[in-house]
């Protein structure tokens, strides 16, 4: 599915953030997302999408889930659950990582910050919270540790984009130069005691702050006013998915699946194979790491203003040698991206190939990843 949209023919309940409210007052136009009301733009995504570039951009981000998981024995069960070697990450570090099933399949990709040297906080998406928080109550059997999905309790706000430190600095008295790229601090902001993160899924420099359920509309108030005079604007799903595009970031259901392992998503740095001990999935990641990948993730640069979009097939030739996965016209670059899986004797960077966009072929190159790199 893609990013944006709707679940296909059903009319089940949606669950509302506890910002709803906050976005109505601001006339988000919303989505069914995951299951989720959020809002996809607010004015005009193509602003949003520049303010994160050349300012900043605010986001709602309390569809993501939030799972701890605690105890003596909790960095063990995080390395045989997941696929990273959790037990290396110290304290007041996060680490990108994935959960895969036995066959080796992507559950969901997730990024896990070591609060203490006893506490993790698993970051799920939210099309897989339920898979996740499951998977991980199973796996926890014979470790001394518990797993606890605080997604309810939990509100996550982005601040992303070159002034996101300007803004945050403007009420916060946390040390954010001494703040690394995924690196996570407890932080007060102008009274709320939150979580604050230095990581995001823009490709800008950013900040991810964990508050209270109860407290996010009061902390997105507050980053609204300090952002206003660095041109902070609310930003929806629709910009956001433009922005991670452009930093080639994958996203679940769309270049990460349970048909795909992390070798075939291009993704294998993943996979620590030297971690003591063994981990789910790992017998058969193993024999996946030996084999020959038949199709690669790829970028690919169009010409004119025909984006590709996802399921498109991708020609040589006459030849269907692949399929788009995400794709977009680039607010940034000006030109139509996408990424797609190919096959590997046409993934060489520099290969011309073409799209069938609605019958009509359009042609399309091989670039590396990612389009766009911030200076």
């Amino acid at each position: 599915m893609s990013a944006l949209s709707a679940r296909d023919n059903e009319r089940l309940p949606v669950t509302e953030t506890p910002l709803h409210q906050v976005h109505q007052d601001l006339g988000a136009l919303f989505t069914d997302f995951a299951g989720w009301s959020m809002p996809v733009r607010y004015a005009s995504e193509l602003a949003e999408h520049k303010a994160v570039r050349e300012a900043a951009g605010l986001f709602d981000l309390s569809h993501m889930a939030e799972i701890h998981v605690r105890g003596a024995q909790a960095a063990d069960v995080l390395d045989y659950a997941l696929v990273g070697n959790l037990s290396g990450v110290k304290p007041g570090r996060a680490r990108y990582t994935m959960i895969c099933d036995a066959d080796g399949g992507v559950l969901d990709d997730l990024v896990v910050y070591r609060l203490a040297d006893e506490e993790y906080l698993v970051v799920a998406n939210a099309g897989n919270a339920t898979v996740v928080a499951d998977a991980l109550a199973e796996r926890v059997a014979g470790f001394d540790a518990v797993v606890e999905n605080r997604s309810a309790d939990t509100a996550l706000i982005a601040v992303q984009g070159p002034k996101a430190v300007d803004v945050l600095a403007a009420v916060t008295d946390a040390d954010l130069g001494a703040l690394k790229y995924y690196a996570s601090v407890p932080a007060v902001v102008k009274g709320h005691e939150i979580l604050l993160a230095r990581t995001g899924y823009t490709g800008e420099d950013g900040f991810e702050l964990f508050v209270p359920a109860a407290e996010a509309p009061a902390l997105w108030r507050l980053l609204t006013e300090a952002g206003e005079e660095h041109r902070l604007v609310p930003c929806g799903l629709a910009c956001r998915d433009t922005l991670r595009l452009e930093a080639g970031m994958p996203l679940y259901g769309n270049e990460l699946s349970r048909e795909l392992n992390p070798f075939a998503a291009g993704l294998g740095r993943v996979v620590k194979f030297e971690k003591p001990g063994d981990f789910v999935g790992r017998a058969a990641l193993e024999e996946l790491a030996k084999a020959d990948v038949p199709r690669v993730r790829v970028g690919l640069r169009g010409t004119g203003r025909r984006a590709p979009r996802h399921g498109y097939a991708v020609l040589s030739g006459d030849a269907t040698i692949g399929e788009i996965t995400s794709g977009a016209l680039s607010p940034t670059l000006g030109y139509p991206i996408a990424m797609a899986y190919v096959d590997r004797e046409h993934a060489e960077p520099g290969t011309a190939l073409s799209v069938d966009i609605r019958g009509r072929v359009e042609p399309v190159e091989v670039v590396a990843l990612p389009f766009y790199s911030r200076a």
